[in-house]
């Protein structure tokens, strides 16, 4: 079963749901991608009814806040586990140098406990390579203008055929990473808001998108499967609906506006 989970949809300042996250499920072990910006990622977990111990590795694509934070308390329940004898692999933290030795310092200052040298951290960064729950990553760095941010196009080969999957960060495609993007089978990307609504909430100023750029840059790519988040919470009701019919003004596939804690179901 290959699948996603999305303990997490909302942009940086959201209160009507959490920071965006997910889980890739591949055979019964996943991989967490960032985790929100506080111990919420602990709730979210439990909602899910994911099990810690079929969590092998986290990656963070960046340290603004709500995307790091919460990793401080995953590092700490993980610890917790390995302590206790109830988790017995290595996992492993990859991210960029600098962001894990965040992580590292902030578990030595903030916890009273010292990290299990069960937990590794693995320093990644642009074309870097990692294979993670029989998934093989290859690193984006995505061009950020606003600090370093990776994303990652993952294949997944243990099907009938190889599935691509990409993952951007929270900022639009960048015109150097387009080749990781085409034709890819799925791509998550950000859409920070409707764009009959970026007077109100000014995605270009803080470099990010609209779900009808997102749609048109999926279709110019050959993207089969969309999914976007990173959004505003202004109307969480009919967010799926709106978000879903702007992305489809230029996008042919299939287009995915997550809620918190939904599943979505690749193969």
């Amino acid at each position: 079963m290959l699948q996603l989970v999305m303990l997490g949809t909302g942009h940086a300042m959201v209160t009507k749901c959490y920071n965006t996250c997910f889980t890739i499920e591949n055979d019964n072990e996943s991989i967490m991608i960032d985790a929100g910006g506080g111990n919420g990622i602990l709730t979210q977990v439990e909602k899910a009814g994911l099990d810690w111990s079929k969590i092998r590795a986290l990656f963070v694509t960046h340290a603004h806040t709500d995307h790091i934070l919460g990793a401080i308390w995953v590092l700490r329940k993980v610890n917790t586990l390995i302590k206790q004898n109830k988790y017995t692999e290595f996992f492993k933290v990859y991210g960029l140098a600098e962001n894990l030795n965040y992580l590292k310092y902030n578990c030595v200052f903030l916890l009273n406990d010292s990290l299990s040298d069960h937990i590794q951290f693995i320093p990644t960064f642009g074309e870097d390579k990692f294979t993670e729950c029989g998934m093989e990553f290859e690193i984006i760095n995505i061009n950020s203008t606003k600090q370093t941010q990776l994303g990652f196009r993952a294949v997944i080969r243990n099907y009938d055929k190889p599935l691509t999957l990409v993952c951007l960060g929270d900022e639009p495609c960048h015109q150097t990473c387009e080749e990781y993007v085409k034709d890819a089978d799925w791509l998550l990307s950000e859409a920070f808001c409707l764009r009959n609504d970026k007077e109100i909430f000014h995605p270009y100023e803080k470099n990010h998108s609209t779900a009808y750029d997102a749609g048109l840059m999926a279709e110019k790519l050959g993207v089969k499967n969309l999914v976007l988040y990173h959004t505003e919470d202004s109307d969480l009701e009919n967010r799926a609906r709106k978000y879903t019919q702007e992305a489809m003004q230029n996008f042919k596939g299939n287009v995915f506006v997550p809620d918190d804690l939904q599943v979505i179901r690749i193969l």
